[in-house]
């Protein structure tokens, strides 16, 4: 029988939720623990549980404290939390497409410069990479995504801009993401996807989940602009690899 893994910290929520943290920093580990854990909340309901909220490192867990305690669930999140995670999931693969560098990537030949190599160089190291939505949050389908090469780490801006464009792919720190609304940003812009991660009048209203794992594919402006129609009348434009 495979061993228990060492305990979460519980940390109280306000008087209705529980943070259950895997660990302070950004970790993949920690991260795949997150997730296995809200997949077992979702397999096997716990009373009195309203909701449960992935992101990289810990799980925020939503309760009603008429129908169940802190303490209570505390206990039953961690024996589901110690739980070996398993070695194998169904995991969706997507191919998101691209348009870099230009009007749609403002940042892509600075990104280049700052990290001493062209442009051209910069979208082949980031259509490499092969990425897993870590979490889905700040804004309605914005995918923060691990596994960004470590020669593309660079800091954040050091002034953020009050508006980016929506379907921008950035990389901001150790992370690289899918910005599917128009908003603030303090991420590098390498180019702009027609995929919408979130859109309201479509099933499935949020197109990707946390734990998917998804490359990126270079487009032309002229694919981008076709892509765009077609997924504002609703289609999917990302390829689903495998389900």
């Amino acid at each position: 029988m495979a061993a228990l893994l060492s305990p979460p910290r519980l940390l109280p929520s306000g008087d209705s939720a529980i943070t259950v943290q895997f660990s302070r920093n950004i970790d993949d580990a920690a991260n795949r623990r997150v997730l296995a854990l809200d997949r077992a909340l979702t397999a096997e309901p716990v009373t009195g549980v309203t909701e449960a909220v992935p992101t990289y490192r810990s799980l925020l867990v939503h309760y009603d404290p008429v129908q169940i305690d802190f303490e209570k669930l505390g206990e039953q999140l961690l024996a589901l939390a110690q739980r070996p995670v398993p070695e194998t999931t169904t995991t969706r693969r997507w191919r998101i497409p691209v348009a870099y560098g230009g009007e749609h990537g403002v940042d892509l030949e600075d990104v280049a410069k700052a990290l001493g190599t062209t442009p051209d160089d910069i979208v082949a190291r980031h259509t490499a990479g092969d990425y897993r939505v870590a979490m889905i949050g700040f804004t309605p389908g914005w995918s923060y995504l691990s596994g960004l090469a470590p020669f593309l780490h660079l800091p954040r801006r050091q002034n953020p801009r009050l508006l980016t464009p929506s379907g921008t792919i950035s990389i901001g720190g150790v992370q690289t993401g899918i910005q599917c609304l128009a908003g603030p940003s303090g991420w590098h812009l390498l180019g702009r996807t027609a995929v919408r991660t979130y859109q309201f009048h479509r099933e499935p209203i949020f197109l990707l989940e946390p734990g998917d794992a998804i490359t990126f594919a270079a487009v032309d402006a002229k694919t981008f602009a076709a892509q765009d129609r077609a997924a504002e009348a609703g289609e999917f434009v990302a390829e689903l690899l495998t389900s």
